[in-house]
């Protein structure tokens, strides 16, 4: 996993030359590397903030849009923190960094998760039910 990490790192810092480059020198706007940062961090924000609110938007429209919403901003969170724990882990040399740790702490979620939706549709099942029997004990009582 330290390899990949390191790899997308020289890739960032590669497209960081590149955008030096250009902005400051073909573009002749000088600006600094916070200014830089400012305005692509910005725009990358911006450019997911719409597509995440098209998609939220979209999902809420299902019965349980509310729920996959909750669902993908959770896994979107354990995704930045089990990643975030294995580096941690190779600065502080306390474990070590593997992939495969991440993707077992994220299977975690997600298997606890599936047990939560095992149980709701459980007690929907029950609720139906009962909501079910009553109509008929009504329909005999007319």
């Amino acid at each position: 996993m330290k390899e990949g990490i390191l790899f997308l790192v020289e890739i960032i810092n590669n497209l960081h030359d590149i955008l030096i480059v250009i902005i400051n020198d073909i573009l002749g706007l000088q600006m600094t590397d916070k200014d830089m940062h400012f305005w692509i961090m910005g725009v990358i924000g911006m450019a997911t903030f719409a597509a995440v609110y098209m998609v939220s938007k979209w999902l809420a429209k299902f019965p349980f849009g509310l729920h996959l919403i909750a669902f993908l901003y959770t896994l979107t969170f354990m995704f930045v923190l089990v990643f975030a724990i294995e580096i941690q882990q190779a600065i502080t040399s306390r474990g070590n960094m593997e992939f495969v740790d991440a993707i077992i702490g994220l299977w975690g979620y997600i298997a606890l998760f599936l047990v939560y939706v095992g149980i709701m549709v459980f007690f929907i099942l029950v609720k139906m039910m009962f909501r079910n029997g009553k109509k008929k004990k009504d329909d005999l009582d007319v």
